[in-house]
């Protein structure tokens, strides 16, 4: 079987949906599937953010739209992939990114916080997972890709329900990839370590927490969202083909250093 290896990451003719592309890593994960090829649907709960991305899309040479979403409510979640998938007779890829997190101690944390923080990172992400899935399941095929973060795995004080919310996510993906390999659907999640984006604002205003997290990880320095872009394309192209269940980590190294301290060797 020959393969075309030069066009391994491309996306011509594939129907795209990002959810939270009006900013940050959803932003700039529409702009690259597009570039490479894809019709993006650009999600947000902000729509004026929304047509902002999609309009610079269509600057760009690419070809995208915009719709506006809440994750949290289920009904707004189906009816979205419904139309996306009535509209364009498919839907190829599917990439959810929209967290909030309450930095808090556990034992200063409200119920109420931990409702909200569930109900937009897990609930709501579930919520993707499920009704993209069952559209990909009834056409035979498609890329699913959900993000998690590096607190999935590794933890630290005031991060206790967020990183609940990550682990729950990488349990849900990987379950739905079991489910739907036999439909030919890849169910995936990336895992960011420390990104610029407006969900990390409070730590990027205060120096010292900003260099001691640029410290923490192998490449001493934080990733810009463009730098989440080339995963996405990747897993959501024939490149990924044979990824599913898996938990891609894009974080600098920073779960592969052990600790802060650099020992004398």
């Amino acid at each position: 079987m020959s393969v075309d290896y030069a066009g391994l990451f491309r996306l011509d003719g594939k129907v795209a949906l990002v959810i939270g592309a009006g900013s940050g890593i959803g932003q700039s994960a529409a702009r690259a599937l597009a570039a490479h090829g894809a019709y993006v649907v650009c999600a947000d709960l902000n729509a004026t953010a929304a047509a902002a991305t999609a309009d610079s899309i269509g600057e760009a040479g690419g070809r995208g739209e915009s719709a506006i979403v809440d994750i949290t409510r289920e009904e707004e979640v189906s009816r979205l992939i419904r139309a996306t998938a009535s509209r364009h007779q498919r839907l190829d890829v599917a990439v959810t990114t929209p967290s909030i997190n309450v930095r808090k101690p556990v034992l200063a944390y409200s119920a109420g916080e931990f409702d909200r923080v569930v109900s937009v990172n897990l609930k709501g992400t579930f919520y993707v997972l499920r009704e993209a899935g069952r559209q990909m399941a009834a056409q035979g095929g498609g890329s699913i890709i959900a993000f998690a973060s590096i607190r999935a795995q590794v933890v630290e004080p005031g991060q206790s329900v967020y990183s609940a919310t990550k682990a729950g996510t990488v349990q849900v993906v990987r379950a739905l990839a079991a489910e739907l390999g036999p439909q030919g659907v890849r169910v995936n999640a990336i895992a960011p370590g420390v990104v610029d984006t407006p969900l990390t604002h409070q730590i990027t205003q205060s120096p010292s927490w900003y260099r001691a997290y640029a410290e923490r990880n192998a490449l001493g320095r934080w990733a810009s969202p463009d730098e989440m872009a080339g995963p996405v394309v990747f897993l959501a192209s024939a490149a990924g083909s044979y990824v599913t269940g898996s938990l891609l980590f894009v974080d600098g190294g920073w779960t592969a250093v052990d600790g802060r301290f650099t020992p004398p060797l």
